[in-house]
């Protein structure tokens, strides 16, 4: 539930996406892995079901919508909470 930095100081792990850096050797891990599960997700294709489909139609299945995109979102969406928090409130 949460992963612990310093012996006092703990972040929960939804938070935890917000905050990690993006670099590029992360980002290219990531978008492999999305295609690999997404690749077991839709299966072969209907016309012939040996061979599996390729990064354009995978493209096109999910309309152009990725994990990188939905972490970048997500990070925004935190931004824009805590700018929204007044400035007297203490971090938990």
């Amino acid at each position: 539930m949460f992963r612990t930095l310093t012996p006092n100081f703990t972040i929960p792990k939804q938070v935890w996406k917000e905050t990690w850096v993006l670099k590029e050797n992360i980002i290219q891990k990531l978008l492999v892995f999305e295609r690999k599960i997404l690749r077991g997700i839709f299966g072969p294709t209907k016309e012939n079901q040996t061979r599996i489909k390729n990064n354009e139609e995978l493209d096109k299945l999910i309309k152009h919508k990725n994990i990188v995109n939905y972490i970048k979102a997500q990070r925004l969406s935190w931004f824009g909470h805590i700018q929204r928090m007044p400035e007297a409130r203490a971090a938990k």
